[in-house]
């Protein structure tokens, strides 16, 4: 661990969490935790715009020594702007779970290949872990 890693600030965090695409809720966030999610798949789209609920997920990261530990949910995000834990439908599955693949795989390589620390499961984490072979 380099010392940069070792001091990057929250507000720093915060901007490169951010670059990593539109995953980041920064209102959600603090130096005890980052929250990330994605709104994947329509529920609806024939309902208007300001009415439409989405299947996805949502990740929470908290700092630990050497690190950081993840667990994530799936989901529908309502018209309130809440996430309510669902079991995604079948025909929404893959894209939900690709969309989640795709944004461990560069969380992980902004963790592990540019800050040098680990990120792991939360113990727990109820799901399965990411990035196994399961």
């Amino acid at each position: 661990m380099t010392d940069e890693t070792k001091t990057l600030s929250h507000g720093r965090l915060l901007t490169r969490f951010a670059q990593l695409g539109p995953y980041l809720r920064q209102n959600k966030c603090s130096e005890e935790g980052y929250f990330f999610d994605c709104l994947s798949a329509c529920v609806n789209a024939k309902k208007s715009p300001e009415s439409r609920e989405f299947w996805g997920w949502w990740m929470e990261i908290s700092p630990k020594e050497g690190g950081f530990e993840y667990a994530y949910t799936f989901g529908k995000f309502d018209t309130v702007g809440e996430w309510k834990e669902e079991n995604v439908p079948n025909k929404s599955s893959t894209e939900v779970k690709a969309s989640l693949d795709a944004f461990y795989s560069k969380i992980t390589d902004f963790v592990e290949g540019e800050l040098g620390l680990e990120i792991t499961a939360k113990p727990s984490l109820k799901q399965p872990k990411l990035g196994s072979a399961a």
